[in-house]
């Protein structure tokens, strides 16, 4: 691609951004943007995107600011290993529209007892099983902090408006079809793919190893 093209695929993407948050489908423009590339890190490091700080913010203050209550399950690997996420679907945040998953802090022995007192059991197709939790367990997640965000982003983000909203990354890593856009100071972690469907997951930086583990275990 010419620099001409490529300074034109770049000013239209920033023009329909910029429509998207401004008008955004007759809603009033945000005077406070929470927007996936504004990633901010404070002294302790921890890390606050769309006005969440992971490892401090609660599963209620997040539905709260996003104005819905999500679905919430918890999950258990083939390995035995649990993890309770939080799903928001079609959510409109300062103009763009997104899913939302948020992996909330639990520890072993909690998942285990919630397990225990999930009212229904279903096999998804990796052998993994979700759990349908009761609504007193829903409730004290209310409570439970989110340690792991992931961002589903319904329009395609080309490379060309990552590197010019998120800047170059650390390094990518090719995986597959996708490649890894790795910002370990942000605990960001862009996966791109050439035919859309991009997926940003947040960490605090300090996580950002873990967040990696899975990918270096497969390489």
């Amino acid at each position: 691609m010419d620099k001409k093209n490529f300074l034109i695929i770049l000013a239209l993407s920033l023009i329909a951004l910029a429509v998207a948050i401004l008008a955004p489908g007759g809603r009033d423009p945000d005077p406070n943007p929470k927007l996936p590339w504004d990633v901010q890190v404070d002294a302790q490091g921890n890390s606050q995107v769309f006005g969440i700080t992971l490892g401090q913010t609660t599963l209620k203050q997040v539905q709260d600011l996003l104005q819905e209550e999500g679905t919430i399950n918890l999950f258990r690997s083939p390995a035995g290993v649990f993890s309770v996420e939080a799903y928001f679907q079609r959510i409109y945040l300062s103009g763009l529209r997104a899913d939302f998953v948020l992996t909330l802090a639990v520890d072993e022995a909690d998942a285990e007892a919630m397990f225990k007192r999930g009212l229904r059991i279903s096999e998804l197709g990796s052998g993994t099983q979700k759990i349908t939790l009761s609504e007193a367990d829903e409730r004290v997640l209310g409570g439970t902090p989110v340690e792991h965000l992931t961002y589903l982003p319904a329009a395609n983000l080309p490379p060309e408006l990552l590197a010019s909203r998120f800047g170059e990354p650390a390094r990518r890593t090719p995986d597959g079809d996708v490649v890894h856009w790795l910002y370990p100071e942000k605990g960001l972690d862009i996966i791109y793919s050439p035919n859309g469907d991009e997926v940003l997951q947040y960490v605090s930086p300090a996580r950002f190893d873990e967040l990696m583990a899975p990918l270096i275990e497969t390489r």
